[in-house]
């Protein structure tokens, strides 16, 4: 794994468990060699041991309005997080509190890619059986999108699925109810025919195959699934909830008894591995694309697992390059 020079900036006190499992992730992060600065209240983080501490006398709730938030509150951690990458003191900024503000914090600090009409998240999905997720964007920073919006969402997930998980030609769907062309909302129909156009596809290296549906998200047709925010986020909610609910049903089951729990002994050797695959802690977090630097927005319930894989997210995304390979595609667009 490549580590970039700078160190990736942290905000210690974002999120439900902050900041013990914030601090714990990063401790982890610089074992392995990534350097990391922590942003926040000094007098609130211990154990840091020999972690670097940028100073921030605030703290945006995970209920406060994003916008007003970020403006107001300038001395916050949040804040202080994008302006070590904006003035080069960091390479990128991990989040795991308010979303909302912590993309507005990239934005309005960062700032966006010029020719970027608006950033998007993209989030990975586990792929059972595969060792590569899918990407699916925008999964919440736009919850009403252009025709255009969705095709450089397309292009820009491409980018990220190839830079991120080594997808050589990553496929991109479109999230519809139906596979037929003529399937879907005016936004989806019009978006198709802009994405049948072969420049963009030949710019980020990656082939449309059309329109894809729900049951496809955790699947192989596609490495890359595309729609607006809401549709993404509620998509995002529903798959997250139901892998909980399915795990929780089987744990229920395997001490149903004591057959069962002699049964579940013999399984767990295989059930792991697919746990693992599921487990949200495993992904670290998202992706913000189009914006001037690295962003990693991650899970507001993330404890020391997570925050360790959205650090190494980070690193990984600052070492391939992948907001130069962003800049380069919208330039030539």
């Amino acid at each position: 794994m490549s580590v970039p020079e700078l160190p990736v900036a942290v905000d210690a006190m974002g999120g439900d468990n902050a900041p013990e499992a914030i601090v714990a992730g990063a401790r982890l992060a610089l074992a392995e060699g990534i350097p990391v600065v922590l942003v926040g209240r000094p007098d609130a983080l211990s154990d840091v041991h020999d972690i670097p501490i940028i100073a921030a006398s605030e703290v945006i709730a995970m209920d406060a309005d994003p916008g007003a938030s970020v403006r107001k509150l300038k001395d916050s951690s949040l804040v202080r997080a994008a302006e070590a990458v904006r003035d080069g003191t960091a390479s990128a900024m991990v989040g795991a509190g308010n979303t909302g503000a912590t993309m507005a914090s990239a934005l309005l600090r960062i700032g966006r890619i010029k020719g970027v009409s608006r950033p998007a998240i993209a989030t990975p999905l586990p792929v059972p059986g595969s060792t590569k997720p899918n990407v699916l964007l925008d999964s919440g920073a736009n919850a009403e999108c252009t025709p255009e919006m969705l095709a450089q969402f397309a292009e820009m997930g491409a980018i990220y699925a190839r830079d991120r998980f080594g997808v050589a030609s990553p496929r991109v769907g479109l999230l519809s109810i139906g596979e037929e062309a003529g399937k879907g909302t005016p936004l989806v129909k019009q978006t198709y025919g802009l994405l049948t156009d072969g420049a963009w596809q030949e710019r980020a290296q990656c082939q449309f195959v059309g329109n894809v549906e729900g049951h496809d998200l955790l699947g192989h047709e596609a490495d890359v699934v595309v729609t607006d925010g809401f549709t993404g986020n509620v998509a995002l909610k529903t798959a997250e909830g139901t892998a909980k609910t399915i795990v929780k049903a089987l744990l229920g089951a395997f001490e149903a008894s004591d057959d069962a729990r002699q049964g579940a002994q013999l399984l767990a050797p295989a059930l792991l591995p697919l746990y693992e695959t599921l487990d949200p802690e495993s992904v670290g977090g998202a992706a913000l694309l189009g914006i001037r630097g690295v962003c990693i927005i991650s899970h507001g319930s993330s404890g020391p697992k997570a925050v360790h894989n959205a650090i190494k997210v980070a690193a990984d995304l600052v070492a391939s390059n992948h907001v130069e390979h962003l800049r380069d595609a919208v330039a030539n667009a």
